[in-house]
């Protein structure tokens, strides 16, 4: 279980004072080594924000010449809150939460000897006064850096597949409690959501799997004018990796930017999926994507990489 190490991410990141600086000093008191702990802030409009990533190296990971692929787990997220418009944790900080706990869970059975086949690399950004911005059905958190600057920071090319967690409950086309997973986006292409997958919610929520729906919009880039139910793919813009997003939802639509509205059971449960997917994912028992399909589609209708990039100019 994971409750202490959410209970105490919450308490470290529920704070107007809450900055990098003190997330790399908790990720170390659980284990992480200087060196596995990366801190830069970054300046936008309006504000700046700290990433903060680490690395947790597995027994046959990349980082000591191994074979075992590298998870990426990013925490997405506008902000931690949305100071001083609102007082206090906002649901948007859901992410970050998930992520730097799942950090620590993961250090602590390190510590303890459960050390896991292949690299594990977290990462997210700490901002506790970030915009707010309107969007269709209830307001959005904004961002003082764009997501382009987020997926520099953040997607690595290591990283051999990605799990993207983000508060998903300003909307109104997945109405379930907890969490739920979305399809495989690979390089443009969204593809069939991973069985594996599936089978580890199953575990971790003793219900039926989840998923949260997509359309093409959705996994492209912000900033192209087109409506999206939130950031959670943009990951894949970045990248040619297989990204899934991890959606922790709620049955009705909630603001990013309310507060009071961080369930902790369903960020548990999202920490749990990230971790057990690590440990399956490193032992090559859970897949994201079927490489040989992925071809298939490929070879019959060609490359859908162009809508990772900005798109056309009107009227060209």
């Amino acid at each position: 279980m994971s409750w202490s190490h959410v209970i105490e991410t919450h308490d470290l990141l529920d704070t107007p004072t809450a900055d990098g600086a003190s997330v790399a000093e908790y990720l170390r008191r659980h284990g992480a080594a200087d060196g596995e702990v990366a801190v830069e802030t970054v300046a936008g409009e309006g504000g700046s924000t700290d990433f903060v990533r680490v690395t947790i190296p597995g027994t046959d990971g990349a980082s000591s010449g191994g074979s075992a692929p590298t998870l990426g787990i990013l925490g997405r997220l506008g902000g931690l809150g949305a100071r001083p418009e609102q007082i206090g944790f906002v649901s948007d900080g859901d992410g970050a939460l998930t992520a730097v706990a799942a950090a620590a869970k993961l250090l602590d059975m390190r510590r303890r000897g459960d050390t896991l086949p292949g690299d594990v690399v977290v990462a997210t950004h700490i901002d506790p006064d970030a915009p707010t911005q309107p969007h269709d059905p209830v307001p959005f958190m904004g961002s003082v850096v764009d997501q382009d600057v987020s997926n520099r920071h953040e997607v690595l090319p290591a990283m051999d597949a990605i799990l993207s967690v983000d508060t998903t409950k300003g909307n109104r086309v997945c109405n379930h409690h907890g969490i739920a997973i979305t399809p495989a986006v690979v390089d443009g292409w969204i593809v069939r959501v991973p069985e594996t997958l599936l089978d580890i919610v199953s575990r971790t929520t003793g219900r039926a799997p989840v998923v949260m729906p997509l359309t093409m919009q959705d996994i492209t880039p912000y900033g192209n004018g087109v409506y999206h139910v939130n950031s959670i793919l943009q990951p894949a813009t970045a990248t040619a990796a297989p990204v899934v997003g991890v959606a922790i939802v709620t049955e009705t639509a909630v603001a990013g930017s309310a507060t009071g509205a961080t369930d902790l059971r369903s960020v548990e449960t999202a920490v749990r999926f990230a971790v057990e997917t690590a440990k399956d994912y490193g032992r090559g028992i859970a897949h994201f994507v079927d490489a040989e399909e992925v071809r298939r589609l490929q070879d019959l209708y060609g490359s859908m990489s162009h809508l990772r990039g900005a798109g056309a100019p009107a009227g060209s």
